[in-house]
């Protein structure tokens, strides 16, 4: 898919991206803070919900 807005990421990268723990990055998902969704027990996380999260954060 490459690394386009349109891209889903996993937690790993997620964690990765912010340099944040995995415990931060599930609070921040479960707060939808992040938005994501679940397939099975796999979290997805549009980038474009970490871009906007990060913009926000920034204000």
């Amino acid at each position: 898919m490459g690394n386009t807005s349109e891209s889903l990421i996993t937690i790993e990268e997620l964690c990765e991206e912010l340099m944040i723990g995995r415990n931060a990055a599930y609070k921040l998902l479960e707060e939808r803070k992040i938005k994501g969704f679940r397939i099975g027990r796999i979290w997805k996380i549009p980038r474009a919900s970490i871009n906007a999260y990060i913009k926000e954060q920034v204000k």
